[in-house]
């Protein structure tokens, strides 16, 4: 048993934090170019990366990989945070009906695996995530920028470029949602940095739609209690 322990997960974007201390778990965010925390030892802490390392040191032997997860027909070269996500959810998310697991976590991309209950890997998708579409479109066009605000349009045809721009990103992801999830086969966990605002715009049935944004960072801490 352990008392506190901290756990980084190095995204694309962002390093994702989480301390676990009597049985509680705390998460927060930073951007990459903020300083090394001061109150987390950098030699203990259990660590995992999807994006470039940052510029401060990590202990290779505190890495938690891909092929450290113990999941059925989990390929060695899925993303670790994927790995993670589907461990989180097959230990923690109530299925008295044995349905399968669709976990889709909308950070720079978003990523969609799925596994039954026995919690193995039955496959996914990627697709360029929130943030990324929105970058896309102001890079790749004269006009186009990406808006100052996140506030999603209810009605569906805009006149107002921000909101068209907007709209579009947003049925764009929860269009690929709706067409991979079927509520009667499937229990859908939505996580990552921008899954809470986006979870309200999906229409299908919301009982079976669970949002644990921190799911990734909770299967870090999951596989690493199993450990002791």
């Amino acid at each position: 048993m352990f008392s506190d322990v901290n756990f980084l997960l190095v995204g694309n974007s962002r390093l994702h934090w989480a301390n676990y201390s009597q049985n509680q778990s705390k998460f927060f965010h930073t951007k990459k170019e903020q300083k090394f925390p001061e109150n987390i030892d950098i030699n203990k802490l259990i660590w995992s990366s999807v994006g470039k390392l940052p510029n401060f040191s990590l202990q290779e032997e505190n890495e938690i990989k891909t092929k450290d997860i113990q999941l059925s027909n989990l390929p060695d070269y899925f993303g670790i945070d994927r790995a993670l996500a589907c461990l989180a959810a097959l230990k923690t998310i109530e299925n008295p009906f044995k349905k399968d697991l669709l976990i889709a976590d909308f950070g720079t991309i978003l990523s969609i695996t799925k596994l039954n209950s026995n919690g193995s890997i039955l496959g996914g998708q990627l697709i360029p995530g929130f943030l990324t579409q929105l970058k896309s479109m102001e890079q790749n066009t004269k006009n186009l920028k990406v808006p100052k605000k996140y506030e999603i349009p209810t009605k569906d045809f805009l006149i107002n470029t921000e909101e068209a721009i907007l709209k579009g990103v947003i049925n764009s992801l929860t269009s690929v949602i709706q067409s991979s999830f079927n509520p009667l086969k499937d229990i859908l966990i939505t996580c990552g940095g921008d899954s809470e605002f986006i979870t309200k715009s999906l229409k299908k049935n919301k009982k079976n739609v669970i949002n644990s944004p921190n799911l990734v960072m909770e299967g870090m801490i999951i596989h690493h209690l199993s450990l002791k």
